[in-house]
């Protein structure tokens, strides 16, 4: 067939229709979107607002119970991905709440999970055996595969953030899960236990690790904050992140979760960041403090418990009014471990 031929927008049309009943499709029609010249998903920036979402989740409670449902979440989906239960292309978002004397019941699946306590205190998350006590601020894994289910015996409402790594799995197509039958699972280890053996730089002497995972499920708050006043007094403020550290399995150095990173960062107040973009869309949770995030050529203004995404390779910095605590998650250990992930620091 000559060139000229070849040409001819009809001809072509033909052909693709005679392929298609075989299955096949040309890729040059698609190839600028399958190998794009830089990362062009479909999550967009987004905020949601915490005052805004309370009534809606609250009034969720009068309307079906904990048990019934499984888990009362709201799900947190990326405008560019709405119906899909996304918040990025590979990450879960949803706010939980619990009621006074609910139970959440014990169930195990494939999906790797992480919870961060947004509102109350004194209800518990048990993993595996052993409770961990809920407070504002705080981390609580529930890894793939493991035994968790939720309690509440305060009589405050608890609400926490669910992170979880659904829509990849469901890419994957690995996805299992496994009820327990009963509300709740036996616990076989005193509150703390995890901490006392992994947590203090120390390690029991027969020490096996059961999984990638972190063996300490439970990351309070007040250690957190802690280690980030302790480094703003005494390390220079990074220009693009402010003073942040990354949630770490105690016994690797790798990333709590095979398949989500975690860090926490203190932007003191005034700090104005530089502009900085990397391949994991970032899901952000205000623990403290007011400010905005400038992504792209769009502002969202933030305060405690607001949650806000920044897409792949978008720019942004983030600009604290007062003293700021920041908690984010991505699929940032994914990326790396695949040889993909790439990060840009600005200079202004």
């Amino acid at each position: 067939m000559s060139s000229s031929t070849s040409n001819v927008p009809g001809q072509r049309e033909d052909f693709y229709a005679r392929i298609d009943a075989y299955n096949a499709a040309p890729l040059w029609e698609v190839l600028d979107d399958l190998v794009p010249a830089q990362p062009r998903g479909r999550c967009i920036a987004a905020l949601w607002r915490y005052a805004q979402l309370r009534p809606f989740l609250l009034e969720s409670g009068a309307l079906i119970s904990a048990r019934e449902a499984q888990r009362r979440v709201l799900v947190l989906e990326n405008p560019g991905c709405r119906g899909e239960a996304r918040i990025t292309s590979s990450l879960y978002a949803g706010l939980q709440l619990l009621l006074p004397g609910e139970v959440a019941p014990s169930h195990r699946h494939s999906q790797s999970a992480l919870r961060f306590v947004l509102e109350g205190s004194g209800a518990f998350t048990a993993v595996d055996g052993e409770r961990a006590t809920m407070h504002p601020g705080d981390m609580i894994l529930t890894p793939s595969w493991t035994w968790h289910d939720h309690g509440s015996e305060v009589d405050e409402p608890v609400i926490w953030l669910d992170g979880l790594d659904i829509p990849l799995v469901q890419f994957l197509d690995c996805g299992f899960c496994e009820q327990l039958g009963e509300d709740a699972q036996s616990l076989t280890r005193p509150e703390g236990d995890a901490y006392a053996r992994y947590g203090s730089n120390l390690l029991p002497v027969n020490y096996q690790a059961r999984g990638l995972h972190s063996p300490v499920f439970s990351y309070p708050y007040a250690r957190s904050r802690e280690v980030l006043e302790t480094l703003s007094r005494t390390d220079a403020i990074d220009p693009h992140h402010g003073v942040c550290v990354k949630y770490i399995n105690p016994t690797t150095g790798a990333s709590v979760l095979p398949t989500i990173s975690c860090d926490i960062r203190l932007l003191p107040g005034g700090l104005h960041t530089r502009s900085y973009r990397a391949t994991d869309a970032r899901v952000f949770a205000v623990v403290e403090g007011h400010g905005r995030t400038r992504i792209g050529e769009q502002s969202f203004e933030w305060g405690p418990r607001d949650i806000f995404v920044v897409p792949s390779w978008v720019p942004h910095r983030h600009e604290a009014d007062s003293d700021a605590v920041l908690f984010s998650y991505s699929d940032k250990v994914v990326q790396e471990k695949l040889g993909l992930w790439r990060e840009h620091c600005g200079t202004d």
